[in-house]
């Protein structure tokens, strides 16, 4: 059995000044590797940040006969993006990099563009269909410098975010076939 000085002993050991001053760990990766892989999640980032506030726009403004389901809809939708958006934020400070953070950054740095307000409903659910498809090919991506990188991390991450954007891609899909 272990004595309370072994366990005090530990807990100070943990808390070395020696280690408390040293440069973080990079976490095995190399800073190329971090920057690949950091430079793909804020692409990500900024795709899914623009895809974010269109969801807003649209849950906000959505007109007509679909109003009450969409609504709803772009809502489930855009809360979820906003957690993913923030594991994204939070991944890439893992690696000790800065992640996009301003509405601009987030324009300058997307391929997902913004739209107006005043679309027809039709209108913004093919919109938000074009947006899981770029969404989609950036996921792909991030995956492949994960994978390449072997970051398990990254890359599982992505692959849960791609489960539900494929699910809502086709949920949005067989709505528009009705």
């Amino acid at each position: 059995m272990k004595k309370v000085s072994d366990i005090e002993e530990a807990a100070q050991t943990q808390l070395d000044n020696r280690l408390a001053k040293a440069k973080p760990m990079k976490l095995g990766w190399s800073s190329t590797e971090t920057h690949e892989i950091t430079v793909a999640l804020n692409k990500l980032l900024g795709d899914y940040s623009v895809h974010y506030q269109k969801l807003r726009n649209y849950h906000w403004n959505v007109k007509g006969s679909d109003f009450f389901d969409l609504h709803e809809q772009f809502e489930l939708q855009y809360t979820e993006a906003l957690e993913n958006i923030d594991a994204i934020a939070e991944r890439i400070r893992v690696f000790g990099k800065t992640p996009l953070s301003t509405m601009q950054e987030f324009l300058d740095n997307a391929v997902i563009k913004e739209t107006g307000s005043d679309l027809s409903s039709d209108r913004m659910v093919r919109e938000i269909l074009s947006d899981y498809t770029l969404l989609l090919e950036s996921m792909s991506r991030v995956v492949e410098v994960a994978v390449e990188m072997n970051d398990a991390g990254t890359e599982e991450m992505v692959k849960v975010f791609v489960n539900s954007i494929e699910k809502h891609h086709w949920m949005l899909s067989a709505f528009m076939a009705s």
